[in-house]
Formats: C-alpha cells, sequence, structure tokens
C-alpha cells in the first residue's frame, strides 16, 4: 500500500508560521508586480515543501481474519426445559458454518451465573472475553440465550464496539410455569405461638387455582386451595426451640417449564421467651451453688430454687411467726404449674413425705408429654429414701443396688459417649486417663434402659441419658460435679458438661443424638449426619430441578458423618435421611435466575436492532426443529439480518510485515528545484526591469 508521508524538519507551528508569512509575501507581491511573482511564490512553496519532508511510504501489509464472538449462555435459566439442548444444537451449527468462512475467526465465549446474585451477565463476559482484540477487527457478535440478561447496556454507545450484534433466543413461546412467592415470612417465633407467613402463586398458562402443601421440618401439617395470582396466608404454629423449617410447596402444572420455583422455605428460629427450670434441693450442699451459678449464669433461664430444710420429721414446734423460710408450694409447683417448666432438676432429693405419690404422678405424665427431669444423685439415692422408690420410678432409667462406692477415680467417656453430642470432645476427654481432677463418690445402679455416656468407679454408670415418650430423664449417679467447679486436682469442664446437659433435656437441636444438617461455602454444600449408630446411610440430595443424587458419608469423628458436594444449580437443595430432612440454599434465596424463566425476546431487542443485528427463536412453538439462520458477509448498509440470514460487516485489518520509505524533497533532486526555481526567478524579474 502506498501513501505520502510528511515529516517535518521544523515544528509543525514553525512551519504554519513560515507558510503564514510566504502567503503574504505572495499576495503583496502579485499586487505589485503582477504575475512575474507567481515565480517567488513558487520558489517559496517550494521550500515550504522541503520543509515539509514530504516521502511516499509503501507498507507491507497481510491481511487478518475477522473476530466473530459468540457468547454461550451457561447460567441457571439455560439449564431449564430442553434450552440447554438447543444450545448445544446452534453451537454445533455455528462452529460448522463458520468452518466454510476463511477469512473469519469464531470466538466462543463460556458465559456461567455471576457471583452472588449477579444473575446472567452475557456483556461482562463479552468484554472479557474480547479483552484482548482490538475493536476494528470485530465483525460481530452473536448471543445465544433463553434472553434472561441482567447486565443490557441503556444504549447502543455503551458497548463499545461498532459491529451487528445478533441474539439466537433458546425456549419456546408457549412455555407454562407456576412459582411461589414469599411476600411476609418471619424470622424468629415464641415456641408454642403462631406465626403467619404470606405467599402469592404466579402461573402462565395454569388454572386459575393451584394446591398448596405445608410442612414443618419434613411432615405435612396442612393442604390448602388457593387461587393463583392472589395473596394468602398460613398460620404456622412454633414447635420447638432452633430452627422450625416451614416448607410451602404448590402443586406443578402438566409439561411445566420447571418445578425448581414450585417450593418455598422458610426457617423461624424458635425462641423460648424465658427457660422455666425448677431446682430442688433436698438438702443443703456442696454442688447446690454449682448448679445455681450455671442457671443463673444464663440470662434466658427462670430459675425457681427451693432448698429443703425442715423435714416434717425435724418438726420441733417453732411458731410460724417465727420462721425466716418459707414454706414450700407444693401443691402450686407440682400440681397448678408443672407445665409451665421446661427442667425440673431433683439436686440429692429423698423422699421425705414432702410430695405427695400423686404428685410424683404429675411428674411422671409432665415427661411423658414432652418436659424434662434431671435427678442428680447422692447417698439417698440409694437408701430407703430413694426416689426409685418413689411413682417416679417407671421413668428413672437406673435402680439403685444399695452400694456407694467412695474412691478416686477419673470420670470416662464411654464408647456410647463417644457419639452423643452432650459428651462427644469434652474438653480433656482426649487423653486417656482424661485431663481432669478426680470425684470421690459413686452411687452403684442397675441401669436397665437409656444410654450410659459416662462411667466411674469400676466402671460403674455415671451418667445415664434417656427418652421417654416425648420428654427427656437424665440420672447423674454422683453428687461430686462441683468438685471440678472448685478446681480440685486442676478441676475440669463442669460448665461444658452440665451446660450441654441441661440443653439436652430441653431439646437444643444442636444436640439432638440423631440430625441431618446442611450449610453451604459459595458453591459447596457440606452436609453433617449425627447419628449413635457405628454407620450412616447416603443421603439423597435434592437439586432445585429436581435431579437426586446419593450422597455417601464418611465418619469424621464418633458419631458424625460428613460429605462435601459441589453443586451446579443455583437454589434451594434438600437433602434427606430417612425421616430426617435439611435445607440449604446456594447462592440467595431467591436468586435472580429463578424469578422470571420465561425465554424473552424483547429484552434484547432494543440494543441489537440498534447496531443494525437481529434477534430471533432458534425453536418455533411445536416444532421440534432447531433453525440457524445463514451467516454472510455485508460489506455496506446499516442492516445485517434477512428472513434467514445473519450479517457480519468485513473489516480492513491487516498486520504490517514492512516499511519503504522514499523522501521527496531531500537529496539532488531537492537541490535542483530550489536552485531551479531561484534561478528562473531572478533571470525572468532581471529582463522585467530592462
Amino acid at each position: 500500500m502506498l501513501s505520502l508521508n510528511f515529516t517535518p524538519l521544523v515544528p509543525t507551528p514553525v512551519l504554519w508560521a513560515v507558510g503564514a508569512v510566504a502567503l503574504v509575501l505572495c499576495i503583496l507581491a502579485l499586487i505589485s508586480r503582477g504575475p512575474v511573482a507567481l515565480l517567488r511564490a513558487l520558489a517559496l512553496a517550494l521550500v515550504l515543501l522541503a520543509l515539509a519532508n514530504p516521502s511516499l511510504v509503501q507498507e507491507e501489509r497481510e491481511k487478518v481474519k475477522d473476530i466473530v464472538a459468540v457468547v454461550v449462555d451457561h447460567t441457571t435459566s439455560q439449564t431449564l426445559g430442553d434450552r440447554q439442548a438447543m444450545t448445544d444444537k446452534v453451537r454445533a451449527e455455528l462452529e460448522r458454518r463458520f468452518g466454510s468462512l476463511n477469512d473469519v475467526e469464531p470466538r466462543y465465549i463460556e458465559a456461567t451465573d455471576g457471583s452472588g446474585d449477579d444473575g446472567t451477565r452475557l456483556f461482562a463476559a463479552l468484554s472479557n472475553g474480547l479483552a484482548d482484540v482490538p475493536p476494528d477487527r470485530l465483525a460481530g457478535v452473536i448471543f445465544v440465550t433463553d434472553g434472561v440478561v441482567h447486565d443490557i447496556p441503556p444504549n447502543v454507545e455503551s458497548l463499545g464496539f461498532k459491529a451487528p450484534l445478533h441474539v439466537l433466543v433458546t425456549g419456546r413461546p408457549d412455555e407454562r410455569d407456576r412459582q411461589i412467592k414469599l411476600l411476609e415470612a418471619p424470622r424468629f417465633g415464641i415456641v408454642g405461638k403462631d406465626q403467619t407467613i404470606r405467599a402469592v402463586v404466579m402461573e402462565r398458562g395454569g388454572t386459575g387455582s393451584a394446591t398448596v402443601t405445608v410442612r414443618r421440618d419434613g411432615q405435612e401439617f396442612a393442604r390448602q386451595v388457593i387461587r393463583t395470582d392472589a395473596p394468602f396466608s398460613i398460620n404456622v404454629r412454633i414447635e420447638h426451640g432452633g430452627a422450625n423449617v416451614i416448607e410451602l410447596e404448590v402443586d406443578g402444572l402438566p409439561n411445566e417449564l420447571t418445578l425448581a420455583n414450585n417450593r418455598a422455605v422458610v426457617p423461624i428460629e424458635g425462641i423460648r421467651e424465658k427457660l422455666r427450670v425448677l431446682l430442688v434441693s433436698g438438702e443443703p450442699n456442696p454442688g447446690e451453688r454449682t448448679w445455681r451459678n450455671l442457671l443463673k449464669s444464663d440470662a434466658n433461664v427462670d430459675l425457681v430454687h427451693f432448698t429443703i430444710l425442715r423435714p416434717p420429721e425435724k418438726q420441733d414446734g417453732t411458731p410460724i411467726n417465727e420462721l425466716s423460710l418459707i414454706a414450700f408450694p407444693t401443691r402450686e409447683l407440682f400440681q397448678q404449674k408443672i407445665k409451665e417448666f421446661d427442667l425440673i432438676i431433683f439436686d440429692r432429693y429423698a423422699n421425705q413425705s414432702v410430695l405427695p405419690s400423686s404428685y410424683f404422678e404429675n411428674i411422671v405424665r409432665y415427661v411423658r408429654d414432652g418436659g424434662a427431669v434431671l435427678v442428680a444423685a447422692g447417698p439417698e439415692f440409694a437408701g430407703f429414701g430413694s426416689l426409685a422408690q418413689t411413682r417416679l420410678a417407671p421413668i428413672i432409667p437406673g435402680v439403685p443396688d444399695g452400694r456407694i462406692v467412695e474412691e478416686p477415680y477419673r470420670a470416662h467417656i464411654t464408647d456410647t459417649g463417644a457419639r452423643h453430642p452432650v459428651t462427644r470432645d469434652l474438653p480433656g476427654s482426649e487423653t486417656n486417663p482424661p485431663a481432669w481432677g478426680e470425684w470421690l463418690r459413686t452411687i452403684g445402679s442397675q441401669v436397665s434402659t437409656g444410654s450410659t455416656v459416662m462411667s466411674g468407679a469400676n466402671d460403674l454408670p455415671l451418667l445415664v441419658l434417656k427418652r421417654e415418650d416425648k420428654g427427656r430423664v437424665a440420672l447423674l449417679l454422683s453428687d461430686h460435679a462441683w468438685l471440678w467447679a472448685r478446681g480440685y486436682e486442676g478441676g475440669g469442664p463442669h460448665l461444658d458438661l452440665l451446660r450441654r446437659l441441661a440443653h439436652w433435656l430441653m431439646k437444643e437441636p444442636a444436640l439432638e443424638e440423631e440430625a441431618l444438617r446442611a450449610s453451604a461455602v459459595g458453591r459447596e454444600i457440606r452436609i453433617e449426619r449425627q447419628t449413635m449408630n457405628d454407620t450412616a446411610d447416603p443421603v439423597t440430595l435434592k437439586a432445585p430441578s429436581g435431579a437426586e443424587t446419593s450422597i455417601p458419608l464418611s465418619e469424621t469423628r464418633p458419631g458424625l458423618f460428613t460429605a462435601q458436594v459441589a453443586s451446579r444449580e443455583l437454589g434451594l437443595h434438600t437433602v434427606r435421611s430417612g425421616d430426617l430432612i435439611a435445607f440449604v440454599s446456594i447462592g440467595p434465596a431467591n436468586p435472580r435466575e429463578l424469578m422470571d424463566v420465561f425465554s424473552n425476546t424483547e429484552a434484547l431487542r432494543p440494543i441489537a436492532e440498534g447496531t443494525g443485528g437481529s434477534i430471533r427463536r432458534v425453536a418455533s412453538e411445536g416444532n421440534q426443529d432447531i433453525v440457524v439462520p445463514r451467516i454472510l458477509a455485508v460489506r455496506s448498509g446499516s442492516r445485517f439480518s434477512g428472513g434467514d440470514w445473519i450479517g457480519i460487516r468485513p473489516s480492513e485489518s491487516a498486520i504490517v510485515r514492512g516499511v519503504s520509505v522514499f523522501p521527496l524533497a531531500l537529496g539532488l533532486l531537492g537541490l535542483v528545484l530550489l536552485v531551479g526555481s531561484t534561478l528562473v526567478a531572478w533571470i525572468v524579474e532581471g529582463r522585467r526591469r530592462t
């Protein structure tokens, strides 16, 4: 390619100044001397031309291929229906057609879900994929997408390129779908109280009514027929502390696009107004303060504590008005208000006829209806006044054998206790013998029911846990836990042990023996299965699309089995193990990708047609065939599409392989022209004077 180039020998402003002065002089010469002054003008022009230093430049250019960017949408919405199959067919056809175009290099760019809740960002993917391509090499852009795009520029000028944009839309115009949307969902609720959830079922191509099934912790408790596209309310009773997982599911439509948005899950944290604990000490003892300090340290615990100082056999005739202590309100506590307590603790309590037999029967009913009792036994448990000799005996997991073993020992975690959340990983238990202080007394007992999680002297049972219908019972066969609190021989984890014990009795979800939990870190799902069994069966992971996968678990600690799996889908995942169920959401609870799932040909139309491009579906209603338009090169005009074709704009981009420069104003030629023009002007003007 040949071109004329100027490389001034003086700065450009100086060259322009000299030219202006020369122009003025030429005009004055023409006015005063007439046409003869043209020779001077010619001489000055040649001088200016020499100063401009013209040269001919010959470039050796090599034509480069034009770039056509093909952005392929692989976000979550593209997995719905048969869109993924459509996308694969369209890409395969584009690869075949670009293969026949010698001067075009297709660049395929994969677009996946944006981080967080960014949704589909095709234009960001396009910008990143063309970061190394000069704008003038871009001949066209093709999007293969369902049209659900969340980073559409406001105008064509914001694109940063001038090539035509064509959009090939997957999906079908006759798609139908239902989705449930939460309007009001409480995060917290008081245990035993109702909470209201408001939602709406939206549909396209539906029937106008739908059935909504409501489950709590995986168990169905309500079913309601509602009108679609109209808000409805569901009242939910908060049954327990911790997470109450409420699941709302609407029945699907025939040939529905996806069932991933037919469910909504509301985890409501159950909060007790006050954990009411009744502590009854049979007599003053060193462990009494340990229990009291533990329970009073929790601001959420409302403690009622009585110590029996004057049993009936110690009546000495002292006038009532001279007694400083109040009477034990047995009828009020064990008959009228017993159901108000979450936990009853008998601390070294002996049957001294303070409580009638009918009250013990009330306690048994209270436990079987969901209450909790802890018996912290001392020497009295082995005698005739033992609670095991009362009508409380059916729920107590051990029967005393009359032995009181008073010798130093270190409490041990049993094999069962190593798997139980109350005693597993108890600080100090990782060594043998355990790294904690000794206790000095064990009450012998024959354990017939429940789980022995700690053993004492001579491997006698020390701590026994038992479930009784809906309630729970614990039996601690020593009154020396206070030695750990006092730091005897280094002390021990009394706070961890007693707090876990109390919370297990009050049904703290984190201390359940059989539990299933799931959490997410990015796209990774971590599954945790707590069990008292030696093995754990694989769990079933259900993705938002409905696809189910069996996930094997591996034991990481005794009784704790885990697995970690990557998820390709955004949205709510369900994990099941038998009757246990857990939910985990990848990404936001209601991702943008699933808010509007219908394929769309209008959102991208203004920006595509503004570049001279087009937008069209690759499949029509009721037609299974995929139609990909022909690709043509269009060198002129403002429209780049037709009925069955799309166009690209070829560029003239090339790589310069070599440059040859031929100066025009230097050397012999320049000297001859300058001298010749000056000589001619001198001769002509000299003759004119004569």
